[in-house]
């Protein structure tokens, strides 16, 4: 009974954390932003959430898909594109996208008459939303559900390609979100505001560029392994980098 108990114990913890940028992707991101925020954001972001990071408050956007009252922020986590199209091209989801779902969140947290909770609410979704919107995948095809329906092998197991995005490879590579944080490749000052300038629209444009080439170089039924991790892992701390830095931009514009 014990051995079953464990069994499946250790059968649901994996299952449940399966697809879930997960955990550490995101909360590098947020701890990346938190490096480069101006005093002004600093204080109105502990304020708003009371004193809680934005590493911590970085996958509420995906903690709360188990709760039916927030069913409807499920598409909003993407933006489903064809390669020879464009954002603003392409018909809108009657259901939302991340982009519009961006422009709700700065809407709020720039309104004069929003409450504290709808803003530290937004401000959460934010956060996440941001996140993944450098995660290339959040950013791919509706044929193959972002990757979910792309399968591969991730060293000889059966997986997708939008989870070995989404945490296959940072897991192999066995780093804290602290320590991918704090990691990151160096920037000057001037690099820091070229990445971060634009704006989200801008900010979709350059993820697109990345799964565009991702999808060039990998196929269904591919044996994805370490040649994988040195062809794409550095553009993939590249892109949690791009988060934070254009994160902490957007939360100086609208908070500082």
């Amino acid at each position: 009974m014990r051995k079953l108990f464990l069994f499946l114990f250790l059968s649901f913890s994996i299952s449940a954390f399966a697809n879930d940028w997960g955990k550490t992707g995101h909360r590098t991101t947020g701890a990346v932003a938190e490096q480069y925020l101006n005093k002004k954001a600093r204080k109105a972001i502990a304020k708003l959430l009371d004193g809680e990071s934005l590493a911590l408050v970085s996958t509420f956007a995906d903690e709360i898909k188990s709760d039916t009252l927030y069913r409807k922020y499920g598409p909003k986590h993407y933006v489903n594109i064809p390669f020879d199209s464009t954002y603003e091209e392409h018909p809108k989801s009657e259901r939302g996208d991340i982009i519009e779902a961006i422009d709700t969140c700065i809407a709020t947290l720039k309104s004069k008459t929003a409450t504290k909770e709808e803003k530290a609410f937004q401000l959460r979704l934010l956060v996440h939303f941001i996140g993944d919107l450098h995660q290339p995948l959040h950013t791919g095809l509706s044929e193959d559900k972002g990757g979910n329906d792309f399968q591969v092998q991730w060293f000889r197991d059966g997986t997708n390609l939008h989870r070995v995005w989404d945490s296959q490879m940072i897991d192999s590579y066995g780093m804290s979100y602290t320590e991918l944080a704090s990691n990151m490749p160096a920037l000057t000052r001037k690099q820091r505001k070229v990445m971060g300038s634009g704006t989200h629209r801008d900010w979709l444009k350059d993820s697109r560029v990345l799964v565009k080439d991702i999808y060039a170089n990998t196929k269904k039924g591919d044996k994805l392994s370490y040649r994988y991790m040195y062809q794409y892992f550095y553009k993939l701390r590249v892109q949690l980098q791009k988060g934070g830095v254009r994160l902490a931009a957007l939360l100086n514009e609208v908070l500082g």
